[in-house]
């Protein structure tokens, strides 16, 4: 093959890649967006906490954060995918749920 073949071979190639990579990039991408605009709204919404509760809700936070890593953390090892488990949840929700 010539150098011309080559080059045209390597762009169809490279192109390739590129769409492969849009497709990947939009697939994580919808996630990411949604966890980051839900904290953004989170935390345009919540209001501050007064200084005397400050030092209770830090503790608190903490807590309920290292128990958080540590359920993500069985949930990887198992193998879980939240994004999986929901249509499990709408095919098993009843049609009293729903209201």
């Amino acid at each position: 093959m010539g150098r011309i073949g080559a080059r045209r071979r390597s762009r169809a190639v490279s192109t390739g890649c590129r769409a492969k990579s849009n497709v990947s990039n939009a697939i994580l991408g919808l996630p990411a967006e949604t966890l980051a605009l839900f904290v953004r709204f989170w935390l345009t919404i919540t209001p501050p906490l007064p200084n005397d509760a400050l030092a209770a809700a830090q503790i608190k936070g903490r807590e309920r954060f290292e128990g958080f890593i540590e359920t993500l953390g069985r949930r990887l090892q198992k193998g879980q995918n939240f994004l999986r488990e929901i249509p499990d949840d709408i095919v098993n929700e009843k049609p009293d749920d729903r209201s």
